[in-house]
């Protein structure tokens, strides 16, 4: 199967399915020397897994990770990093009455199109529970930027049509994990995590925006013309599911500034170089300038929702669905940690070609 892998010299592959026997990842290219620390992936993992609030879906699983190889004396050793982590409360016959029908808004017949066949359950290999393993392979990832002295976060800044009016570097990093919708302000997180139970209520689901950050990331990171670094980074964000939408720096709202407004003037201090405004978002020609990486990742609600709704089975009839099982009335809270770990792959991967390029 293509596209299961990602990076260049920094590489993931994934594999397993929602309600196959578990997941896994291969992390290749880690540099030897890393300290890794397993009760760190652990509480990574801890951040996505189902059933931590009563926001997220039910599902009950410890997703605890098995490091397999490629670490020896708590460092990585430069092999290949194997990890995998079990499914213990797969319920595949939650799934048995759309086992020949296309859920709307799913990868169900975009799936059943390309390959003529289908694991129903859970949406198999389409399930966002394959993040599990992107998150694991973050961490790994995170575990080296901490070394180089980069930090990666994320936060959730919008559900719905709740929306924080502070930036990335006005708000406090340590509120973030202080509730269970991930949003920093925690005025605004109530109000955001009252509107997901109330749609929750409704059987119905409800979108929001992620936020993500990146900071002392060094200058001279990413290529200038097909691999640039923003441009990886919207691969990156735009693999996970239910996102929809990627900007950086100003992004959008950029495009109701005049030039005059919106060049980022550089100046000298000490020995570095900064801008004396950033949107630009800490890349510029596709390259990091040494300034604040920040972006905003747009998630759509949820497709399962428990409301019947008309669509076609395998053979064109018309039929109507319903969604049963255990599933997130919103997203974002669990996205966090999965923007943070895609962040730091591509930026880890980003640094080691820059060193390759440099040697």
């Amino acid at each position: 199967m293509a596209g299961s892998n990602f990076g260049t010299l920094f590489r993931v592959s994934t594999f397993g399915e929602s309600h196959g026997k578990g997941l896994g990842v291969i992390v290749d290219g880690c540099p030897a020397g890393v300290a890794i620390d397993e009760a760190f992936i652990q509480a990574e993992l801890a951040r996505r897994r189902p059933g931590q609030s009563k926001i997220v879906t039910q599902r009950k699983e410890a997703d605890q990770v098995q490091i397999l190889s490629g670490v020896f004396e708590g460092k990585s050793t430069g092999t290949p990093i194997g990890m995998i982590i079990m499914n213990s409360d797969a319920r595949s016959k939650d799934y048995s009455h759309i086992a020949d029908k296309f859920r709307p808004s799913h990868a169900d017949y975009t799936f059943h199109a390309k390959y003529g066949r289908r694991d129903y359950r859970g949406g198999g290999r389409s399930s966002a529970r394959e993040t599990a393993a992107r998150v694991a392979a973050g961490a790994i990832a995170k575990l080296f930027l901490k070394q180089q002295g980069v930090e990666v976060f994320a936060y959730v800044s919008q559900v719905g049509k709740l929306q924080m009016g502070k930036n990335y570097n006005e708000i406090s990093k340590d509120n973030i994990e202080l509730n269970p919708v991930r949003c920093p302000d925690l005025d605004m997180a109530a109000e955001m995590e009252t509107l997901i139970k109330e749609v929750r209520k409704d059987g119905d689901t409800i979108g929001g925006v992620v936020t993500g950050v990146a900071l002392a990331c060094p200058p001279g990171i990413g290529e200038p013309v097909f691999d640039k670094l923003h441009a990886d980074l919207g691969k990156a964000m735009l693999s996970i599911n239910a996102c929809k939408g990627f900007e950086y720096g100003s992004g959008f709202a950029g495009v109701t500034m005049r030039g005059s407004e919106h060049n980022d003037s550089f100046y000298q201090e000490g020995e570095s170089v900064k801008t004396k405004t950033n949107y630009s978002g800490g890349i510029q020609g596709g390259i990091s300038n040494g300034m604040d990486i920040y972006f905003r990742c747009a998630f759509k609600p949820v497709a399962t929702i428990v409301s019947e709704q008309a669509s076609i089975n395998e053979a064109g009839e018309e039929v109507t669905v319903t969604g049963k099982g255990r599933h997130d009335p919103c997203v974002v809270p669990r996205a966090v940690p999965i923007v943070e770990a895609m962040t730091a792959l591509v930026l880890v991967d980003h640094i080691l070609r820059q060193r390759a390029a440099q040697a």
